[in-house]
């Protein structure tokens, strides 16, 4: 039987939070051909930590490079078509390991553990006002809890092992595309250490600007850049697979799964932005080849440099910790779903909230408010409320926060989006689409192959330039067939819906218990907290006191 070809292939890695992927594109066509996907472990040792063992995750990407091949063969597929491998990864997530031993030192600490609040205030005691926004200028980014500096910080400071090892120089760190690039070109047998702008644009570690590690952000964190990879651009040979079915296959391009998601929607232009929901939500907005400083909480990063000598581009971004992963909380912790895909048909059952809002704070908040000590809650309930509410209100919270997102960025920019581009997971969920589309008053368009993280990945693979086997010119490929949703709901009510959720956010915050604001957010919201009728009595009391006190 003669074998099927689809032309050059292209496969691409798609580490992400929850689970691993690898999928593989026809080049000419970008047309997925095949892949296969294995769930992630997430651990939790304690209230706010989320760790990950870096050798599953590792397991887990030989496991799908080699299910993978063997769907090539199942297909009448030549192995031999499939010409380099993309790598798209979960950023944030800080993996320390030994050089010699090729072990890691410690679990993955992933991207959304709170685990380095206290290093946070720690850092922030030495600064005047306890200025987060102090780095902005060199690397973007606010000092919290979020990047990777902060929690190689908490790794040096905690772990003997890691103490240990870099004392005896044998520490390495990197973000999860750096820790699989190493193993998979060889490990202690010579793997590449290297990452690339976008992966190390969400340190702190490195020059925005320059695009290398700085000596003063290394130094403010006290971070010995021995440890660090080199960095490159996203679209290059890193290296080659040394073992197993795809052996000595280039390893030709690298990108955070939110950057790869803005290659894989092409938002090539000034001022495109897509959406990804899964884990969390992120929104990202192009703003060409100059940096952003966001005035309304927002981050700078690099969203991609196809190429050694190719000039890089710049992005907006507005990251939300918690989206697709309270939809978990309810099917885990609350048992009120089974399977994630149910929220749609239970949320459909009714036709709002009815006064419910959820604020899923489960890791604080990130973008526009940066708030650690916030908490996750659910108000507006009466015993009308039901399981179908809630599920509704955990939907419009996503759509809420992307609303908080997308007025910052508007602010930036300085030019409202007149449309959305979405993808990731939960973009199938058409009912969360539709509420998105309702609540940010602009078209949502979504395409039919939702898998733009993953397609990134191979398209800078593909367009490296010892490859050149994918053109980046879109209408060099099949138009895209989407679905449209357009808003159905008046801006009066739209607006009015998101001041009651602004309200339910107010009521989030200062909820850690060490919270050094506790006392004073107390005072201040004594009075909006009581009920209606105390509120009334206790200011006739006052009232009528002073005027005894007046008389006497």
């Amino acid at each position: 039987m003669a074998l099927t070809s689809y032309g050059p292939l292209i496969g691409a890695i798609d580490q992400g939070t929850s689970s691993t992927r690898v999928l593989i594109f026809a080049s000419k066509t970008g047309e997925l051909i095949t892949y296969h996907q294995v769930n992630v472990k997430l651990i939790y040792p304690k209230e706010g930590w989320v760790e990950q063992n870096p050798n599953e995750i590792l397991q887990s990407v030989i496991t799908c490079l080699s299910k993978a091949v063997e769907n090539l063969k199942a297909l009448n597929i030549n192995v031999a078509d499939l010409k380099a491998i993309g790598i798209t990864n979960q950023r944030e997530t800080t993996i320390l390991w030994d050089k010699l031993t090729g072990k890691p030192l410690f679990n993955a600490i992933v991207w959304l553990d709170m685990r380095t609040s206290a290093t946070v205030n720690k850092l922030l005691a030495n600064i005047p006002d306890n200025d987060k926004d102090v780095l902005r200028p060199q690397c973007g980014l606010p000092v919290t809890t979020y990047f990777s500096a902060l929690k190689i910080r908490w790794l040096l400071d905690n772990v003997p092992e890691v103490k240990a090892a870099l004392k005896e120089k044998r520490c390495l760190f990197g973000t999860v595309d750096s820790w699989l690039l190493w193993n998979l070109t060889g490990g202690v047998k010579g793997g590449k250490h290297l990452t690339d702008v976008t992966n190390a644009s969400r340190t702190m570690l490195m020059n925005i600007h320059a695009l290398r590690w700085d000596e003063k952000l290394c130094s403010f964190f006290d971070i010995p850049m021995s440890i660090l990879p080199e960095i490159h651009s996203s679209s290059e040979i890193f290296g080659y697979i040394n073992d197993g079915p795809l052996k000595d296959i280039p390893i030709s391009g690298i990108l955070g799964d939110q950057q790869a998601a803005l290659v894989g929607q092409m938002c090539f232009k000034q001022g495109d932005a897509k959406n990804t929901y899964g884990t969390g939500c992120f929104l990202l907005y192009n703003t060409g080849s100059q940096p952003v400083e966001s005035k309304h909480g927002l981050l700078t990063t690099v969203a991609y440099q196809m190429g050694k000598k190719k000039p890089v581009t710049y992005a907006l971004e507005g990251a939300i910790a918690i989206a697709g992963a309270c939809v978990q909380w309810l099917r885990d912790n609350l048992g009120i779903i089974k399977e994630s895909a149910e929220i749609e048909h239970l949320a459909n059952q009714v036709d709002g909230t009815h006064g419910c809002y959820f604020v899923p704070a489960f890791s604080g908040l990130f973008c526009p408010h940066w708030k650690p000590d916030a908490r996750g809650i659910i108000c507006g309930l009466t015993q009308f409320t039901n399981k179908f509410h809630i599920s509704r209100a955990v939907l419009e919270a996503i759509c809420f926060q992307t609303r908080e997102l997308l007025d910052a960025m508007n602010h930036d920019s300085g030019i409202p989006l007149k449309s959305l581009q979405v993808d990731g997971g939960m973009s199938v969920n058409s009912l969360l689409m539709q509420l998105q589309a309702d609540l940010l008053g602009i078209s949502v368009v979504r395409p039919s192959m939702p898998e733009t993280t993953a397609l990134g990945a191979a398209m800078a693979a593909g367009c490296a330039e010892e490859i050149n086997l994918w053109n980046m010119d879109p209408t060099k490929y099949p138009k895209t067939i989407t679905d449209t949703f357009l808003p159905t709901i008046s801006a009066t009510e739209r607006d009015k819906r998101f001041q009651w959720w602004k309200l339910a956010v107010e009521r989030s915050l200062n909820w850690k218990l060490d919270s050094p604001d506790l006392t004073e957010y107390h005072k201040r919201t004594l009075w909006t907290t009581l009920p209606g009728g105390l509120y009334i009595w206790i200011t006739f009391g006052m009232l009528l006191m002073a005027e005894l006190l007046h008389k006497r």
